[in-house]
């Protein structure tokens, strides 16, 4: 059997599946992704990689919010054209992974039709219930009511060409039209909890080259990038009372400058920048540790000498950070934010604070830090679940296999 994985920065939610499968007997895996985008390190796992480069389409003429629209039908034929010469060549896979939400898929059902090809749901916007509109301190305005209507006809044209699909969490799936869900399938694209786990041994190097450890205290937050969809301005609200109350706290604060997700800040400021001056003369930044994106080992040291983890977010896509948190034996500290209440029951594996009560988060993480022998069982059902719910190889990867399998059925039957 020969399986496609496509996706434009490969390998994306594919980088344990992908590999895994490629190891396993009679299947052979090829994989694809944007010549420009393509993570680091993504070819040291043997498998033959494909690169596409999309051609810069003019958008003169384009309204703005067909924008993203035409960037992806640009994407698509980018794909399309760099698998019709692999096709000349005789390559013909027999199904193929992709994630849709940039376009790579718009075109592969004309390449390869007999190929099954099973796409990652990853997020369909809404108008009502998510993201949109729930911080009210950036209010949508009409034009973004607009633009989120028109963003989702990438999703709502690709799962026309998708024989199977999958959405990491049940609450992902739940934002796709009700008419779609019977052919998404809930299946997280799982968590290495062998390497991922505590180890009271891990040391972490701060920026100042002091060293923290699990037998210090330590409150950690991390997100790809700082910024109001992960909540960090509500973190960095609420540290001067977390500082105030805890003197030998230390916080290691990890991610970028840039935005991940949502609205940029204003010319000349990142968000880290804003929200931070905010606080600026209210916290000890002695004891505030700014490391940027960081080596994934290096990361998991982070969590490994976390005596506290907030996670903050906006109800949206669920961040693999805080699946890791758990599985590092973290105490979580989240936003009550309806991706997040599908993972952490409160008291149980993890404690749920109102993303918008920087008072009650604040409180929290205090008396969290103040009774750390009360957190020795909730960290250990933390990492419970995600090794019973979310461990890729005994949770996510049967599940895959086995929707591998019924797709295929479907051609045995067919034939």
């Amino acid at each position: 059997m020969d399986i496609l994985f496509i996706h434009p920065s490969y390998p994306g939610q594919f980088a344990r599946l992908a590999p895994l499968l490629a190891k396993q007997p009679g299947i052979s895996v090829c994989a694809m992704g944007d010549a420009a985008q393509i993570q680091a390190g993504a070819e040291q796992d043997g498998i033959p990689l494909i690169k596409y480069s999309v051609k810069e389409e003019g958008s003169e003429g384009v309204h703005r919010f067909a924008k993203n629209f035409n960037d992806a039908v640009a994407r698509g034929m980018a794909v399309a054209e760099t698998l019709i010469e692999h096709k000349r060549q005789g390559y013909e896979p027999d199904v193929v992974f992709v994630h849709p939400g940039w376009g790579d898929s718009l075109y592969l059902k004309s390449i390869f039709p007999f190929a099954k090809v099973i796409g990652l749901m990853e997020y369909y916007y809404s108008l009502q219930g998510a993201d949109v509109g729930f911080d009210k301190e950036f209010p949508h305005k009409l034009d973004d009511v607009f633009n989120v209507t028109t963003l989702n006809a990438v999703h709502a044209l690709a799962i026309t060409g998708l024989d199977r699909c999958f959405s990491p969490t049940e609450w992902q799936r739940s934002r796709f039209p009700v008419a779609y869900q019977p052919n998404i399938a809930v299946i997280h694209d799982g968590i290495d909890t062998e390497r991922v786990k505590p180890n009271p041994e891990a040391m972490f190097v701060l920026p100042n080259g002091a060293h923290l450890s699990a037998n210090d205290e330590v409150l950690t937050f991390v997100s790809r990038d700082l910024e109001p969809y992960r909540g960090y301005h509500k973190f960095m609200r609420a540290l001067p009372a977390i500082m105030k109350a805890r003197p030998a706290c230390q916080v290691i604060v990890v991610g970028g400058d840039g935005v991940s997700y949502g609205k940029k800040p204003p010319v000349g400021e990142t968000w880290k920048s804003r929200f931070l001056a905010e606080v600026n003369g209210d916290v000890d930044m002695s004891r505030l540790h700014f490391t940027g994106k960081l080596p994934y080992n290096e990361y998991l040291k982070v969590l490994q000498v976390s005596s506290a983890h907030l996670y903050l977010t906006y109800p949206f896509v669920l961040s693999w950070s805080v699946l890791e948190a758990m599985a590092a034996g973290c105490t979580v500290i989240a936003s009550d934010t309806a991706p997040v209440r599908e993972i952490i029951s409160d008291g149980e594996n993890g404690y749920l604070v109102p993303f918008d009560n920087t008072n009650a988060i604040a409180a929290r993480v205090i008396q969290t830090l103040e009774e750390p022998s009360q957190q020795i069982q909730l960290r250990r059902e933390a990492r419970e679940t995600v090794v019973q719910k979310y461990d890729f190889r005994h949770a996510s990867l049967p599940r895959f296999i086995q929707l591998i399998q019924s797709v295929l059925k479907e051609s045995d039957s067919i034939a």
